[in-house]
């Protein structure tokens, strides 16, 4: 569908460190720099093939003022808070804990930059981190509703075991998301979700519960072969969702952009997933890119969650 909307998520350097832009694909010992990662964001905006480009408020501040969003069909957002689950440091342990409530920035310095932005919360099935991530909340939305900036909410699955099945995990989620908006006015709720792909049923189920009200969207995970990628984005919009917000997908591929324009293709109905994926091969040889593995590979799916709806 044309309203669906595709987001290139490049606010890593909010939870990862040194290595948060990536490798250079001829050696991948070796991290792109943050002005290497600022580069893809300019050229991912120049294609004009997404329609948000999420950032850290560092990032945006340099591409905001360099004024490439002006006149452009992709609209700048920041990621607003940095809960301890996306804290990707090497030889840390952070993420062996449940998830906690933290945000850097000043709300106030966004005004001059942005209007739009993610807010994070993740639930752990305690009472008293959960009751303290909803408190950062109500906080947080106290604070945006002088500021006139709008927010989507993230909602991760939890990183620890927390005590609830696996196949339970997904309608645990599903109940946070709706008894924790219930509480919100429409000038406080969010402009959507971001949550991830837990299967058809779970995505279909939220989707269904307030159509054209609750707007779904679905982040991209871990890197995956592309066929992971193609295949997300056709069952996530096949079940409801209008959003996809990539990160890793996006910026660990050979070639970004050529597979934003496939993306598109796959959710439109264009192309199937697995000639997505051989359109994709092709065009890395024209390009001269070796790619990172084999079509037999890449047209595999190993992602779970995506394995009923094959």
């Amino acid at each position: 569908p044309s309203d669906f909307i595709i987001a290139d998520a490049k606010d890593a350097d909010m939870g990862g460190g040194i290595f948060c832009p990536g490798v250079h694909l001829e050696d991948a010992s070796r991290p792109r720099s943050f002005p290497e990662y600022l580069q893809a964001m300019r050229e991912m905006v120049s294609s004009g093939l997404v329609d948000l480009m999420l950032m850290s408020a560092s990032g945006a501040e340099r591409l905001v003022e360099e004024g490439i969003f002006e006149n452009s069909p992709v609209s700048p957002a920041v990621r607003y808070n940095d809960t301890t689950d996306i804290w990707g440091l090497r030889h840390a342990e952070y993420q062996q804990y449940p998830s906690r409530n933290f945000r850097t920035l000043h709300l106030k310095r966004l005004i001059p930059l942005v209007d739009l932005g993610l807010y994070s919360i993740t639930f752990s099935n305690d009472i008293e981190k959960d009751m303290d991530s909803l408190e950062g909340l109500r906080q947080f939305l106290s604070e945006l509703s002088v500021t006139g900036m709008r927010y989507f909410l993230e909602v991760f699955n939890p990183q620890i075991d927390i005590g609830i099945g696996e196949d339970k995990l997904p309608e645990y989620i599903n109940d946070c998301i709706v008894r924790c908006l219930a509480g919100l006015t429409r000038q406080d709720s969010p402009l959507f979700l971001k949550i991830p792909y837990n299967g058809p049923k779970a995505m279909e189920e939220l989707c269904s519960y307030h159509p054209g009200e609750l707007i779904v969207g679905v982040l991209g995970g871990g890197k995956g072969t592309i066929r992971d990628t193609f295949e997300l984005v056709r069952q996530s919009e096949k079940y409801g969702a209008r959003v996809a917000l990539f990160g890793r997908k996006i910026n660990l591929a050979e070639s970004p952009i050529t597979l934003v324009r496939l993306m598109r293709l796959v959710i439109e109905g264009e192309l199937s997933t697995l000639n997505a994926v051989k359109e994709y091969h092709s065009s890395l040889s024209k390009e001269g890119i070796t790619p990172k593995l084999s079509l037999e590979k890449d047209q595999t799916v190993t992602e779970k969650a995506l394995f009923e709806d094959l």
